[in-house]
């Protein structure tokens, strides 16, 4: 390899470092006092998590385990189906600039909440679709917008609607992936079409920056 392409290569691969140092700092922001929480689950929360990150409003989202029996899961061991747990985003949202409404009904467009333990070739307990809420007020506001959104699927929503349990962060490497691994096989064919019906969906809901 050439002096110039030893040099080229360092530059380049500084530059693709530094980006991804954004990305987690990005994801990690501090949330505003007065910050609320929602916790979903459809599907592969790779999928879920880089959506969320776009809606303008919310601050903060966290790739996870929850509404199983076993405390601090692995991802292998959530992966067995044995741990009853759900693999879900934690999102901090601020209610000033997004409702828990609006958080629902972008759920219910990103994911089809009418398959059984599964989002298209995800099989298992733990792709199921789930609302875990965390007070009467946001399981009544589910409630409504689970009839509204049935009008958009011909077949019966299968959505669980459950108080919210203990949620177990997932490991550091599923955190931020599709930002940090946009060309892996996976975001590339199932995760990149679905933010891009995403953003041409909800044009008014995406980040200024």
């Amino acid at each position: 390899m050439k002096y110039w392409q030893i040099i080229l290569f360092a530059l380049l691969f500084v530059s693709c470092q530094a980006q991804n140092k954004n990305k987690v700092k990005n994801m990690n922001t501090v949330v505003s006092p007065n910050a609320q929480t929602a916790t979903l689950a459809g599907g592969c929360f790779w999928c879920i998590e880089a959506i969320y990150l776009e809606v303008e409003g919310v601050e903060r989202v966290v790739s996870g385990y929850t509404g199983g029996h076993k405390p601090n899961p692995t991802y292998e061991q959530v992966c067995s189906g044995n741990t009853g747990h759900a693999e879900a985003v934690e999102i901090k949202f601020n209610p000033d600039k997004i409702s828990y409404k609006e958080i629902l009904e972008i759920f219910f467009t990103i994911h089809d909440p009418t398959t059984l333990n599964r989002q298209g070739n995800d099989i298992g307990t733990q792709y199921r679709s789930a609302i875990f809420y965390h007070t009467p007020e946001q399981k009544a506001i589910a409630e409504t917008v689970i009839k509204e959104a049935q009008n958009q699927w011909q077949n019966p929503i299968v959505t669980e609607l459950v108080p919210a349990q203990t949620f177990y962060k997932a490991e550091d490497y599923h955190q931020n992936y599709y930002n940090l691994h946009p060309n892996q096989g996976y975001c590339a064919v199932v995760i990149s079409p679905k933010i891009a019906k995403f953003r041409k969906t909800f044009k008014d809901k995406l980040k200024k920056s």
